[in-house]
């Protein structure tokens, strides 16, 4: 079957980079980035709190982490419910003890049915997330329905919570190609859809400019443990491995680095997983500086100013 040739004409189809959401930047001609204390690596840990619906429409295409068999899909169902009754409650008993702060992307669902549980969050960061794992952002969605969509969601956070919500990072990472103009309508200051760097960048938008931070799916308990089914220990010795070669990186570069590290409750919440969590992050806390996604951005932010970038 041939390719639709509507594929191929779109605006500023070019020579190089078709779009100007950003200026090209290899990372070595970037100002550097210096960190409190002169840490050599900003450890950015991410929960998602996330409900997957028992019968999802799944259109137009199915989020990674839903369910699998014909409705009722209960064994994958229960399996995720797990992660926000216990799994999650694990993992602020093992941040309290270390005295870490986390982000935790949350979809609007998981407000709206367990409210109590934002409660719990303290004083770690929410950031949206959407309305559940089955309302995905897409091409061809209409801009009136997408717009309801992430106004929503960030409303019934912000309600519940208190918080301010100024960081979102869609489910699944879906967009459509207006998705960065909606959130900085609805007061949103960084965003974590775009995986391509290691570093913050400034991500244009006709609403305003938008920090993209880097909020990686490669360092993920769903994606090691679950996708490509690596062992628990191999998954503490990746985390421990990419700060080891971002501290060399920095030390050499003179510039700071960011571990950004992803996690399920219902996966990592495991009593036979988190342990091994638990292991790696005492070792990286050794010295690194742990921050949160919206702190992160802001001293980015102030020393582009300083630096003019």
């Amino acid at each position: 079957m041939a390719l639709d040739p509507s594929y191929l004409r779109y605006d500023m189809r070019r020579y190089g980079m078709d779009h100007d959401r950003y200026t090209w930047s290899p990372l070595p001609t970037r100002p550097n980035v210096v960190w409190p204390g002169g840490a050599k690596v900003a450890l950015w840990i991410s929960v998602h709190l996330e409900f997957f619906p028992l019968n999802p429409a799944g259109t137009p295409f199915k989020l990674p982490g839903g369910m699998v068999t014909p409705y009722p899909d209960l064994r994958h169902f229960t399996l995720r419910e797990y992660g926000n009754r216990v799994g999650v409650q694990r993992l602020l008993r093992l941040f309290e003890r270390l005295q870490l702060r986390a982000s935790f992307p949350t979809n609007a669902a998981v407000a709206r049915r367990i409210p109590s549980l934002l409660r719990d969050l303290g004083g770690h960061e929410l950031v949206g997330h959407g309305r559940d794992m089955d309302h995905p952002h897409y091409g061809g969605m209409e801009e009136a329905a997408e717009r309801a969509l992430i106004a929503d969601s960030l409303a019934t956070l912000r309600d519940v919570s208190g918080q301010a919500v100024d960081g979102w990072i869609s489910p699944g990472k879906s967009e459509s190609q207006r998705t960065p103009e909606l959130l900085v309508e609805n007061g949103v200051r960084w965003f974590g859809d775009w995986i391509n760097d290691d570093m913050p960048y400034q991500f244009v938008t006709a609403n305003g400019s938008l920090v993209a931070m880097p909020h990686s799916s490669e360092l993920s308990d769903r994606q090691i443990l679950i996708d490509y089914r690596h062992a628990e220990s191999e998954f503490a010795d990746q985390i421990l491995d990419q700060h080891a070669f971002l501290a060399r990186e920095a030390a050499a570069t003179g510039g700071g680095r960011i571990l950004a590290l992803t996690l399920h409750p219902w996966v990592i919440g495991q009593p036979h997983r988190i342990g091994a969590l638990e292991r790696a992050l005492e070792t990286v806390l050794g010295s690194a500086w742990n921050v949160t996604g919206g702190e992160l951005c802001r001293v980015w932010e102030a020393q582009q100013k300083l630096s003019g970038g």
